[in-house]
């Protein structure tokens, strides 16, 4: 089932997501639920605060970054590509160990904030420890863009929006697209949810 998006403006997406048992209610139904609102939205990735619920939950499909034509435009090089094409995961309870590397500048989107884009700096270089669906404990170490997709979605488990990591004029000079998406106004191509605080 499709669900709806929460968008910038709701709480949900500022809270730190709590840990999750392998018999959390619901969780296999959840899981592919949020794949498919995930393709729906043309999405390579979505926590499932962005879908109302503050739990250590995100999924990422990176196979469209892989549909990418291997030219000199191409950010991706041939070894990313291969990695991106199989890159289908589920993340539970995930902790970031350690990031490291010299931080790199990426244009990110959200689905949570339609139609804005920034360039964000990270660390090229990451060590996570997660649980898949099954609840196998994984530990292991990722670079380059698979790295920015998991801590684009860590981030939300954590309360933090792409929209933190720039600059403060940046976040100035957005302010006024920022306030009209938490307003609704705001012509997404998929489902959203808008907050509206109860009077």
């Amino acid at each position: 089932m499709v669900l709806p998006i929460v968008v910038y403006g709701d709480p949900v997406l500022r809270k730190v997501g709590v840990d999750i048992e392998k018999n959390h209610e619901g969780l296999t139904q959840l899981i592919a639920d949020m794949f498919e609102t995930m393709y729906e939205a043309n999405g390579v990735g979505l926590a499932a605060p962005q879908v109302g619920k503050a739990i250590r939950l995100f999924v990422i499909d990176a196979t469209p970054f892989a549909d990418v034509e291997e030219d000199e435009e191409s950010e991706f090089t041939k070894k990313e590509l291969e990695i991106l094409k199989d890159f289908k995961k589920v993340f539970i309870n995930a902790r970031i160990l350690e990031e490291d590397g010299e931080e790199w500048k990426f244009n990110e989107g959200c689905l949570s904030i339609p139609k804005l884009r920034e360039d964000v700096f990270r660390k090229p270089n990451i060590k996570i420890e997660y649980y898949d669906e099954t609840f196998k404990k994984h530990t292991e170490k990722y670079d380059g863009v698979i790295a920015r997709v998991i801590q684009h979605e860590y981030d939300h488990i954590q309360g933090v929006l792409f929209t933190d990591k720039i600059s403060p004029l940046k976040r100035t000079l957005i302010a006024g697209k920022l306030n009209d998406i938490s307003k609704g106004k705001i012509n997404a191509d998929y489902k959203i949810k808008v907050y509206r605080p109860k009077k």
